[in-house]
């Protein structure tokens, strides 16, 4: 600890390497997300990310792909803020009851065909908060889910291979 401060105090910043900086397998997970955004989706995935009632510890990650790191917009993979422009739907959080409406409500939206991944495992089964007075439960209980990407939350890594696997399908 006293190395980190002395660090600190002598360079004003510390960075440090995300657990998954391997380059390497970002890039090849990339590459090949590329390859199948190409081939079957005219080189652009378009995804809609919906906030079910999570804690947001999900977003954080999502936002990281966004970030100069992994920059997933680099192998033809970007947010929208709509869902009639979406080939996708992102979900993170277990489904609160005032959220139930709105999402089922985007899902009808997204254009045929639909890809639905749940991310993070309130998303995918509940999480502690399972199904209660004001909780409706994991995303599976509502819309037909495609792939699920568990973890609480999962990085940013899981993430992107979490897509790769929903757009192989």
């Amino acid at each position: 600890m006293l190395r980190i401060l002395d660090r600190i105090r002598r360079i004003g910043v510390v960075t440090e390497t995300p657990p998954d900086a391997d380059d390497t397998t970002l890039q090849q997970v990339g590459i090949e997300v590329r390859r199948v955004v190409e081939a079957r989706y005219g080189g652009s995935l378009a995804i809609r990310q919906v906030d079910a009632g999570s804690c947001n510890g999900c977003e954080l990650e999502i936002h990281a792909l966004d970030n100069p790191y992994h920059d997933i917009e680099r192998f033809g993979v970007r947010f929208v803020a709509s869902p009639r422009h979406a080939d996708a739907l992102l979900v993170t959080g277990p489904v609160s009851r005032h959220m139930e409406a709105a999402l089922r409500r985007t899902w009808e939206a997204v254009p045929a065909p639909k890809i639905v991944i749940a991310a993070g495992q309130c998303a995918c089964d509940g999480g502690e908060f399972g199904v209660s007075y004001a909780c409706r439960g994991a995303v599976a209980d509502l819309l037909p889910v495609d792939v699920l990407i568990p973890g609480c939350p999962p990085t940013p890594m899981e993430l992107l291979r979490g897509i790769l696997a929903a757009i192989r399908r």
